[in-house]
């Protein structure tokens, strides 16, 4: 059976488009490296982040299914506009940790929620025997929003000569999307039921009932393999992606290419270009999350193997960068975000087999709380490793634990529920 092309689908599919609009992602490094922060205060802005949303997940995460997750997402817009500005108006560390718990904000009312939407719709629409696949057409649509983003943001920082600007102009799409998330029909918001009583009394019941429901995923084993292996993998992901961005400036620089530009516009072609054919890639990783999971021998399989596959390529990025062979390590990056966006549907959707429809933003945001957690111990862990010893040694050395870790979070099918 195909997937119904009707107005939601197209609806969560230009969300992820536009929401993926952060002209910012190809040069985050870069711009805090040009504002002439070390790499462990990039880490631990980085940190400051994820500290803040593991805080604000729980509490967003209930919010959103007791009182809607609709008012989840445009609060979470409404936060990220504000940290846009700060970061373009105010350039100043301690101004940006600032700006970085406003971004965690909006991660912390997004994350788990928009899935938790498209769950429920595909729950209400007899629908839910496809949702890798569903969940795979719309994370492509936000990848290749991330392509098309990166050859907008080639465009700002060739024009302007710094990577200041793309922060101001990633407020644009976001407006969109902001009045995009107005537009979602109610019954997207989940099943919050009539409460009684005054202002206090309603908060204090519907926390209770959401509160008696996020409790039981912590009694249930299957639950936590799920959302553990998940987490941990995401959590190795996002600490060490953007080290990307470095690489493909020394790559760029030594490039005997476009050598009449200037530094910083010879870099943001070449960054620009890979990240697009990057996230063109990521794309139609996870359109095909949905064939891969069914010709695999069991789900569960295929994320076990994806971890392990993961854990190898990031080893291999880190060596290469030692020994300064960044051809290799590009390559290696490159494989393992599409491993990333290959087996995120697939995480998703073994999630969903164990965790009840009522809580499952609640749950998502759990998932969504450990991988942050994972990150913010990192983030300062490998600034300070790449500070002392190099990019190449810090990211060897997390890629042995990520390694280490498999055996302890596999997944198997008798975990499934």
């Amino acid at each position: 059976m195909p997937i119904p092309h009707d107005r939601m689908y197209l609806k969560f599919r230009l969300y992820g488009f536009l929401k993926n609009q952060r002209f910012f992602d190809p040069f985050i490094i870069l711009f805090f490296r040009e504002m002439g922060m070390s790499f462990l205060d990039i880490g631990l802005l980085f940190s400051v982040r994820e500290i803040s949303t593991n805080i604000l997940e729980i509490p967003t995460g209930v919010i959103a299914d007791s009182y809607g997750r609709r008012r989840s997402m445009i609060a979470a817009f409404s936060s990220y506009l504000i940290a846009f500005a700060i970061f373009y108006f105010f350039p100043n560390f301690y101004v940006y940790a600032l700006a970085m718990v406003l971004f965690a904000s909006g991660e912390a009312f997004r994350s788990g929620t928009h899935k938790a939407m498209i769950l429920e719709y595909l729950r209400r629409k007899g629908l839910e025997h496809m949702k890798v696949d569903y969940y795979g057409h719309t994370r492509a649509a936000s990848q290749f929003g991330s392509a098309v983003s990166s050859l907008i943001a080639i465009g700002i920082v060739f024009y302007y000569g710094s990577y200041r600007p793309v922060f101001l102009l990633s407020m644009v799409p976001y407006v969109f999307a902001l009045f995009l998330m107005m537009s979602y029909p109610k019954y997207l918001d989940g099943d919050i039921e009539e409460v009684k009583g005054n202002w206090s009394e309603k908060t204090k019941k519907r926390f209770s009932a959401t509160w008696k429901d996020f409790k039981g995923m912590f009694r249930s084993r299957e639950a936590l393999k799920a959302i553990f292996n998940s987490s941990v993998y995401d959590g190795f992901f996002k600490a060490s992606k953007n080290y990307l961005q470095p690489i493909l400036k020394a790559q760029a620089l030594a490039l005997p290419v476009l050598i009449y530009l200037s530094g910083e516009q010879r870099t943001a072609v070449i960054v620009g270009i890979v990240y697009f054919f990057l996230y063109l890639m990521t794309s139609l990783a996870s359109r095909s999350a949905g064939k891969v999971s069914e010709r695999a021998s069991s789900l569960t399989n295929a994320i076990n193997i994806t971890y392990l596959l993961g854990a190898i390529f990031l080893l291999l990025s880190g060596i290469s960068t030692y020994y300064g062979v960044y051809a290799a390590a590009i390559l290696s990056f490159i494989a393992l975000y599409i491993l990333q966006n290959l087996r995120r549907p697939m995480n998703v959707g073994y999630i969903s087999d164990n965790i009840s429809h009522r809580t499952m933003a609640s749950g998502l945001s759990v998932e969504s709380q450990i991988k942050t957690i994972i990150m913010a111990v990192l983030a300062p862990v490998i600034g300070y490793l790449a500070d002392i010893y190099g990019i190449g040694i810090a990211l060897t050395a997390i890629s042995l634990i990520f390694l280490a870790l498999l055996p302890v979070i596999r997944v198997s099918d008798k975990n499934k529920r």
